[in-house]
């Protein structure tokens, strides 16, 4: 099924659609940003966790210190802690211990984050603590008590919470779940085993508001289980546990680097609507406003815009204008030239018909001188419509020729020469000219016999090399042009030897035609005779 213009044409979009679409689109560039905010809420996460550790690493020496000194030898320890390397990135066998007894002095092993919102995945949440089911040491009930107050001043600073575990996963220091194990948790379980852990788990919130959901980091918790080493063996763990930040909070204190940058997006957005408007919009706009102009025939629509835009839509309406103008100019010729046709044919018809009724109407009264009078006024007023018509095939075949082609002037003259033997043609020198041998002839052609008619037998032709191209002057010992006929005689069907069988389109076939090929014609004004200079510009290959 073919689908008509006219519908294609309605679902086509204009050209302020795609700019506001465009425009749209800058828009929505801040928003689709919240998408890669991803990579920033992940720093938030690792940033979280990084803090976290270095708080239970804090804790876990205090408790371990405690344990030491007051667990003695009877303190219960669980299995050996081997810490891997330092930049290891598996977060279940990663080993950190708050005092590496076994690194040779000045060693360092520094636990990194490990956290990563693209690759760990969201635990649900912490399962309730259970009944334990072994009995707490006194050295870790004890070193509980000790480190109870330091967890509770910790945590309204950091607003983190911290739990102190004792080797078998049951809590000795925290909140009101003392004494009950945690040994079930995923995380605790790999810390008992001396490996660091830590996991993302959701975070029920109560009355969430709806644009948190914006943000992932407001609904997981970040849960880390560091182990508390002595002599490199579990003594206990440290689980803490934090909500990171999320990203309308940062923006929030943030605020004026983010009134910063939407002032930024919206500046950059009116500078590219500007730009579309003033570039391409507004001067297509006008461009099509002036051709609807110019199709109901409205010359003032002519003038050249006044905001062209860019280069290429410059191109297009300087074209568009140029080639209307043409058209104009084109169509007012058209008019005139067929107004001066009808009134130069008119006159030979209306003088044939004319005597055509006197020769059909006087019959037999009239005598052979009168008869032989009206037969010699038909025929020369026939002769007359006939050279007008042949002048006119001529302009016509001048208006649409050929472009192109070379030819020298001393072949283009020996032709002439053969027809106008009754007059002199001299050349001064000889000369390439830009355009074909048939094309020179009737210039050439026409230039003489419009000197022949004023009464010439010498015609001129002199040729010289321009700045800009080629000058020829042709110039002859007529009787030369009037001072009141100068700005006339290029003017169709103007002539002065009407009498003697002028039409007035001589010079303008030649004009015409050298026109076609980009040249030029001007009378010199000169005293005896005429002369004419005619101007090709250079050729272009």
């Amino acid at each position: 099924m073919k689908i008509s213009s006219s519908f294609r044409d309605r679902w086509r979009p204009s050209i302020s659609l795609v700019i506001a679409m465009v425009l749209a689109i800058m828009l929505l560039v801040p928003l689709a940003g919240i998408v890669f905010f991803r990579v920033y809420e992940n720093q938030l996460i690792q940033t979280t966790e990084g803090e976290l550790i270095a708080q239970s690493a804090a804790i876990a020496a205090i408790t371990a210190q405690y344990l030491k000194q007051h667990g003695g030898d009877t303190l219960p320890l669980g299995p050996v802690a081997r810490p891997p390397s330092p930049y290891s990135t598996d977060p279940l066998s990663l080993v950190v211990s708050s005092r590496y007894e076994t690194q040779p002095a000045g060693g360092w092993t520094p636990q990194l984050p490990v956290l990563d919102l693209n690759k760990t995945a969201v635990l649900p949440s912490r399962p309730d603590p259970r009944a334990s089911e072994h009995e707490i040491h006194p050295a870790h009930e004890a070193a509980g008590k000790a480190v109870g107050q330091v967890l509770r001043d910790t945590q309204k600073l950091t607003l983190a919470g911290f739990r102190v575990l004792d080797q078998n996963g049951t809590i000795i220091a925290g909140r009101d779940d003392t004494g009950l194990s945690l040994a079930h948790v995923a995380e605790v379980k790999n810390a008992m085993a001396g490996r660091y852990s830590s996991v993302l788990r959701e975070r029920v919130v109560q009355n969430p508001q709806p644009i948190y959901s914006i943000s992932r980091g407001t609904s997981v918790r970040v849960f880390a289980a560091l182990p508390i080493l002595i002599d490199n063996r579990v003594a206990g763990i440290v689980y803490a546990s934090r909500t990171p930040s999320n990203i309308l909070r940062e923006m929030f204190l943030k605020w004026e680097t983010v009134v910063l940058v939407l002032a930024f997006v919206l500046s950059a957005t009116f500078v590219v609507g500007f730009i579309f408007a003033r570039g391409i919009a507004g001067p297509i706009k006008a461009l099509t406003d002036r051709s609807l102009k110019i199709g109901r025939g409205d010359r003032e629509a002519l003038k050249p815009l006044r905001i062209h835009g860019n280069r290429e839509i410059h191109a297009l309406s300087t074209s568009m204008l140029e080639t209307s103008r043409k058209l104009f100019d084109r169509n007012e010729y058209i008019n005139t030239f067929a107004n001066h046709v009808t009134h130069e044919l008119k006159t030979p018809l209306t003088a044939i018909q004319g005597a055509a009724e006197l020769l059909g109407d006087g019959g037999n009264e009239l005598d052979v001188a009168e008869r032989e009078r009206f037969l010699r006024n038909i025929l020369a007023d026939t002769e007359r419509a006939s050279r007008l018509l042949n002048r006119l095939r001529e302009l016509a075949r001048a208006d649409s020729v050929e472009i192109g082609g070379t030819s020298r002037l001393s072949e283009v003259l020996d032709e002439i020469r053969s027809r106008f033997r009754r007059i002199t043609i001299e050349a001064d020198g000889d000369c390439a000219i830009p355009m074909s041998a048939e094309n020179a002839w009737i210039v050439f052609e026409n230039m003489i016999d419009n000197s022949v008619r004023h009464g010439a037998d010498r015609v001129m032709f002199s040729a010289q090399g321009t700045a800009n191209g080629l000058s020829l002057m042709i110039s002859d010992n007529g009787d030369g042009v009037s001072e009141g006929n100068r700005d006339q005689i290029f003017d169709l069907f103007f002539t002065t030897r009407r009498d003697s069988g002028g039409t007035g389109m001589g010079l303008g076939i030649i004009q015409a035609l050298l026109k076609a090929h980009n040249a030029s014609i001007a009378l010199v004004p000169r005293d005896g005779g005429a002369c004419f200079e005619i101007d090709f510009p250079h050729t272009r290959t």
